[in-house]
């Protein structure tokens, strides 16, 4: 078959979304599970969240090297082969612990399945970039984003199920049911390996039969361009951190918190807690869409941003059907990630993107670590009434920070609230420009060329004997040489 053919290519595309489907599933096995964890480990809150914290911190550091690695040692096949063989290391260890009752291991377990994660989502990214071009590029991102939403759904409404399965199966809820069901949670990683083998046979085939290089991330990281980074980019990354400290720390602990305060049975505060990534998988390629068309990424970032305090002002202080409030929460996380993650190419050199997309990883990962901790730990001693006001005070720090950005733009004359028909027209201009330099310089340099003389046999025979110690001289049409250096020529 072809690897330029429909099919073929269409076949690849699965295989690039399923490659991370195991890893978004298994993520937030803690989350689905949160009342069985900390009822079956007999640990707390701030226990618990350290699970999510134990992904996030060798992230902190691999965000800068995983395209590196990719890049330079282990190539795109072996790479994805690598990362996704630790994923699946790293959720049975995960088990493991659960099964033997030793907590410390289950966070070795999700401290090796974060080396894996990520860095797995960097080589998706890669192979999509290697087999599709142009505007496929868009739909295929999109359609990994919104497969590793469906991953982390199926994740929020089976994995309670499959405990309850085993737990009737066994006769009892414990340790050991835990663990059972954590392994078969881990199926999913092992299905994601074999799409990441049956990947890298399809991709090396294809390139000894089109001749093709292996994929590459493109990343040039230097850790000393930090210091050449505006204020803008500052104030972007402070946005990612503060917003996203209030998503992902507050779903892993959702479900109990639509249990405890709105009376949900588990089913229905499974439902709930996954609508934000329900909504986010076909919502993600339309606001993409949306804000490629518009433009104005600064007011796009800014209605996400309030719409999510609203939400978590709404689960804080009322009793207002929650269901409102979460898919408002689904609908802005969606919005803010197809507009803030863009703007990071408006404000940096194409030079230093590989650097600015590290960083802004990092601190997320840092973020989401920190918050992950201190969310536990406020759960614990004050309840969720003050955990919601500081996913609020979380959300208005980066309101601020949108605030800031608006005006530091605006005085900078900067292009992040650009309309993208403004900034179509100026890029054409610029791209005209471009190319109107190009043509002068060839211009000049082919008008150099006529003026210059043309070297025929003869002057080219006289400049090899000059070099030999000859002296040629031209006199009256007839070309007359004096050897002073008797070399009998």
């Amino acid at each position: 078959c072809d690897p330029r053919r429909l099919p073929h290519r269409l076949l690849v595309l699965a295989l690039m979304c399923f490659l991370g489907f195991g890893s978004y599933f298994c993520y937030d096995n803690p989350a689905a599970l949160q009342t069985q964890v900390q009822r079956d480990m007999k640990v707390n809150t701030a226990q618990f969240m350290a699970l999510y914290a134990w992904y996030s911190w060798p992230n902190v550091v691999l965000c800068f090297f995983g395209g590196f690695l990719i890049d330079r040692v282990f190539g795109i096949r072996l790479g994805t082969i690598i990362f996704s063989i630790f994923v699946c290391v790293g959720q049975v260890v995960f088990a493991l612990g659960a099964l033997f009752n030793t907590f410390w291991l289950m966070e070795v377990g999700r401290f090796i399945f974060g080396i894996g994660g990520e860095s797995l989502a960097v080589a998706q990214n890669t192979y999509a970039v290697s087999w599709f071009k142009g505007k496929e590029l868009n739909l295929v991102f999109g359609l990994q984003l919104s497969m590793a939403r469906i991953g982390s759904t199926v994740n929020m409404n089976i994995m309670g199920w499959i405990y309850s399965r085993v737990q009737d199966l066994l006769g009892y809820a414990g340790p050991s049911t835990l663990g059972l069901a954590l392994l078969i949670g881990g199926v999913t990683c092992l299905f994601s390996l074999s799409c990441a083998l049956i990947l890298a046979y399809l991709d090396r085939r294809a390139e000894k039969l089109l001749c093709k290089e292996q994929g590459k991330t493109g990343e040039v990281i230097k850790l000393t361009d930090v210091k050449d980074f505006s204020l803008s980019l500052w104030l972007i990354f402070v946005i990612c951190v503060c917003y996203y400290a209030a998503i992902f720390p507050f779903i892993g602990l959702g479900k109990v918190f639509f249990i405890e305060k709105f009376r949900f049975s588990p089913q229905e505060a499974s439902a709930i807690n996954s609508i934000v990534y329900i909504i986010s998988a076909p919502m993600s390629p339309v606001f993409g869409l949306l804000v490629d068309k518009v433009g104005k990424n600064i007011i796009w970032v800014l209605c996400a941003v309030i719409t999510t305090l609203a939400s978590h002002i709404m689960l804080a202080f009322t009793f207002w059907n929650p269901w409102i409030a979460m898919c408002l929460l689904g609908v802005a996380y969606s919005l803010l990630a197809c507009a803030l993650w863009p703007m990071v190419a408006f404000v940096v050199p194409e030079h230093q993107l590989g650097t600015a997309y590290g960083f802004m990883q990092s601190i997320q990962n840092l973020g989401l670590a920190v918050i992950a901790i201190a969310a536990g730990m406020i759960l614990d001693t004050r309840g969720y009434l003050f955990l919601e006001v500081f996913f609020s005070a979380c959300v208005c720090l980066s309101l601020i920070a949108v605030v800031m950005l608006y005006f530091v733009n605006h005085l900078a004359g900067g292009d992040l609230n650009w309309s993208a028909k403004k900034r179509a027209k100026l890029q054409k201009a610029a791209a005209s420009e471009a190319e109107e330099q190009e043509r002068l310089r060839r211009q000049n340099e082919d008008d150099l060329a006529k003026l210059l003389p043309k070297a025929d046999a003869f002057s080219l025979r006289n400049k090899y004997l000059s070099r030999l110690g000859a002296q040629v001289s031209l006199t009256g049409g007839h070309r007359t040489m004096k050897n002073w250096s008797n070399q009998g020529f």
